[in-house]
């Protein structure tokens, strides 16, 4: 809960772009979530850095939610101020190899501008969900290419919106699926993107290939929260749940898909305790028959009720 002197402090600064008490299942992917105190989407830069100092002199916490995807938020919900970067999604060439992107464009905005400027080289990234500041901080990509392979440098903010830097890529150190290296509580401001000059034609086609392919092998007309596990070293997770047998197991309301293994459903009214019951079954399964230990993908965020089957 924050208290009033912080709460009236936080709507002077961002006016009807701050609400109070949301429920965080109406902005995750999963459609699950409990409450946030606050969630806050800044109009621009300069807003974001007097809104961080804000939270700073209150000492209110901050958690960043992209687009929402690859999280699970626990019912009880988050503490403090729920950032969302979706209006800051400018994109502009700025080289004849780069464009600028901010954190909050999303994968259809990115594509649709390489389309309408005839670039090739981030078609990769084609139908996977959320926004260009979670595949940044997830390396995001699909077989042999992956964000690490087209960032220039990306500009990061420090969390007490004192100090804006600008990270050439030598000095980035992006593993599979993850980032890591920022300064704690450092928010990825924006990326120069390396891309080639290619014809309109070719770059659509591209695109309609992958996404085609996406439809066709995942369940991308439920609520998910896109791939659960990390691929092990030489073999896919979904794979390995498959396998066991597993397709099709429910928890609740959340399911194993039958359409890929490696994502979770939402069939309707799903709890985080019922998709965490899931993730633990698939993974002692797993382990059980292939003595392999699956390592989670999907970020889990926020505190429990501690109703829930004993949570604490």
């Amino acid at each position: 809960m924050i208290e009033a002197t912080a709460r009236r402090a936080l709507q002077e600064c961002l006016d009807d772009r701050i609400e109070f008490d949301v429920a965080l299942a109406r902005h995750t992917s999963l459609r699950i979530g409990g409450p946030a105190d606050a969630i806050a989407t800044p109009a621009d830069r300069a807003e974001l850095q007097e809104l961080l100092a804000l939270c700073e002199n209150h000492a209110l916490p901050t958690t960043v939610l992209g687009g929402g995807f690859n999280v699970l938020v626990r019912e009880g919900g988050i503490r403090g101020v729920v950032l969302r970067l979706k209006k800051l999604r400018r994109i502009e060439r700025t080289a004849p190899d780069l464009i600028s992107v901010e954190s909050g464009a999303s994968h259809a905005t990115i594509t649709r501008y390489c389309v309408e400027q005839a670039l090739t080289g981030l078609e990769f990234g084609t139908g996977i969900p959320g926004t260009l500041g979670g595949w940044l901080a997830m390396n995001a990509g699909i077989g042999v290419r992956e964000m690490k392979d087209v960032v220039f440098e990306i500009d990061v903010l420090d969390r007490m919106g004192k100090q804006m830097l600008t990270i050439a890529k030598d000095q980035l150190d992006f593993r599979y699926r993850t980032l890591r290296g920022l300064q704690p509580g450092s928010i990825i401001l924006a990326a120069r993107l390396q891309v080639e000059d290619s014809e309109r034609a070719k770059v659509q086609a591209e695109i309609d290939r992958l996404l085609a392919h996406r439809q066709a092998s995942q369940p991308i007309d439920i609520p998910s929260c896109g791939s659960v596990f990390r691929n092990p070293p030489g073999h896919f997770a979904g794979q390995l749940i498959e396998a066991a047998g597993l397709k099709g197991t429910r928890e609740g309301a959340a399911e194993i898909s039958t359409v890929h293994a490696n994502f979770i459903v939402n069939r309707g009214g799903a709890t985080a305790a019922d998709v965490t019951r899931l993730i633990e079954r698939a993974r002692a399964k797993v382990a059980e028959e292939t003595g392999i230990q699956l390592e989670t993908e999907v970020k889990l965020l926020g505190s429990p009720l501690h109703s829930q089957d004993g949570e604490h």
